[in-house]
């Protein structure tokens, strides 16, 4: 196994387990990538260069005695919005923050399957925005061009995986949070059914809208890693059916009934598909239909739903930024959205809960016609550094909007997504797919993303290794 790009995760744990490698070596040669790109990527907020080490230590002698774990000795990163013991967890947030005292139960889950979190990665602050740049850790970069930004808010992870630094990473998803960056960094992207990764501890998570997912170069490898990282702490709210992801990508989906969705949702205002990223889309779909799908355009009955969205979203953020250790460094766009938050937290809040019972029923009844939703997973390339860090609040809103109105409808719903790489733009930017499903529909998306991976070979392009060289991280 080379220095310059991280295998695959299956890939690593079957070396390790076959004695092939060591754990030292792939944690070694992990932390040396990381290194060496953290001055132009900037991917990770916090490398645990000494801990790591130790734990591929532990990690090897477990190996050796013949312990066998699904990812035990095999480096990945989790988002710096996860709890990991002895650690703190800024969340994009600038100030010295305590570390924490316990492992959240994703992370902890992922211990009790042998992985060593060599660290955590940068996001925006309190994960609100597509892009991941703060004056707290300066700008995260592309790795297919180090001018853009990978997306946000699991922007590290995703820079972190594109750039090959490491196998997989967690990410959470509360707007579109993995499946954004996922689409504009050339990745595997999946946004499980909420509780499927449990948010603990915190059980709901903005207010039930964010939940934890995986991001990863192949679909056999977030769905491993997704694996790993489910199941449920006692006191969780939400508890769904425990499903084996990594069992349905060798599956054959059959044929489906797929609805290409083009349309945006209602948003407040007005959002346009770029035309490089419609052209790439319905490629996908033809693809397809080449398969054996039957695909038809068609829209979802979304109605109103963004009605239900910003209450629950920033009425989350006001939680947050009133725990926040230094609330006067937070960017004056937080305060705004906390006070919206305080605001809409009571009447307005209740209504938007209760309203996703109704949206539950009107657009699972589209899903008795149709099996899955295929649709842009943005509506524009990834943007480029700088484009929305300094817009005011409103501005900022709308180039939003504009950028992304497609992921945030299926975290009102809670269901799952998964977003596949859909090609490039002419200029050599990523964008990509999401396929959408109802409630705990995650084996079928992944054995369809599954089934076009085998198509499309999207694994086998990486970005220039010069891209990473290019550009100082400010």
């Amino acid at each position: 196994m080379t220095l310059d790009r991280a295998q695959g995760l299956a890939e690593s744990a079957r070396a390790l387990s076959a004695g092939e490698v060591t754990s030292r070596l792939l944690v070694e040669q992990t932390l040396a990538r990381i290194a060496a790109t953290q001055d132009t990527l900037n991917a990770f907020r916090i490398v645990r260069t000494e801990a790591a080490l130790a734990e591929a230590e532990a990690a090897d002698r477990e190996l050796a005695a013949g312990v066998r774990k699904p990812l035990l000795g095999v480096p990945v990163a989790v988002k710096d919005d996860m709890d990991v013991a002895g650690e703190p967890t800024a969340f994009g947030c600038a100030g010295t923050h305590p570390a924490v005292a316990a492992d959240g139960e994703a992370v902890r889950r992922l211990r009790a399957a042998g992985a060593v979190i060599v660290g955590k990665t940068n996001t925006c602050e309190l994960g609100q925005w597509p892009f991941t740049e703060g004056p707290a850790f300066g700008a995260t970069r592309n790795p297919w061009n180090t001018e853009h930004t990978p997306g946000g808010s699991s922007g590290g992870s995703a820079a972190a995986v594109a750039a090959g630094l490491v196998p997989a990473a967690l990410g959470s998803d509360g707007a579109g949070s993995v499946r954004i960056p996922a689409s504009w960094t050339h990745l595997v992207g999946v946004k499980p059914q909420r509780g499927r990764i449990s948010t603990w501890p915190r059980g709901e998570s903005f207010q039930g809208i964010t939940v934890n997912g995986t991001l990863a170069r192949t679909v056999a490898d977030a769905a491993l890693l997704l694996d790993a990282a489910s199941g449920n702490h006692d006191l969780d709210p939400h508890r769904p059916p425990a499903i084996d992801a990594s069992a349905a990508v060798g599956r054959d989906p059959g044929r489906l009934r797929i609805a290409l969705s083009l349309t945006p949702p209602f948003t407040a205002v007005s959002a346009r598909l770029a035309p490089e990223v419609r052209v790439r889309v319905v490629e996908l779909a033809a693809r397809l239909a080449d398969l054996g799908h039957e695909v038809e355009e068609a829209d979802p009955p979304y109605g109103r739903i963004g009605l239900t969205f910003v209450p629950r979203a920033t009425a989350g953020i006001a939680e947050w930024v009133a725990e926040a250790p230094f609330p006067d460094l937070l960017d004056p766009r937080t305060r705004g959205a906390a006070r919206l938050g305080r605001l809409l937290a009571g009447a307005p809040l209740r209504a938007a809960r209760r309203a996703e019972e109704v949206l539950h029923r009107r657009i699972g009844a589209f899903f008795t016609s149709y099996d899955v939703v295929l649709a842009p997973t943005t509506a524009t390339p990834p943007p480029r550094i700088g484009a929305m860090m300094h817009l005011g609040g409103f501005a900022t809103d709308r180039a939003i909007i504009a950028a992304c109105p497609y992921a945030w409808p299926w975290n009102v719903l809670g269901w799952p997504g998964v977003n596949v790489p859909a090609g490039f733009t002419p200029a050599g930017l990523p964008v990509g797919a999401q396929l959408l499903g109802p409630a705990h529909s995650e084996p079928l998306l992944l054995s369809l993303a599954a089934q076009l991976e085998a198509e499309l070979r999207w694994h086998e392009s990486r970005p220039p290794e010069t891209a990473t060289a290019e550009t100082p991280a400010v």
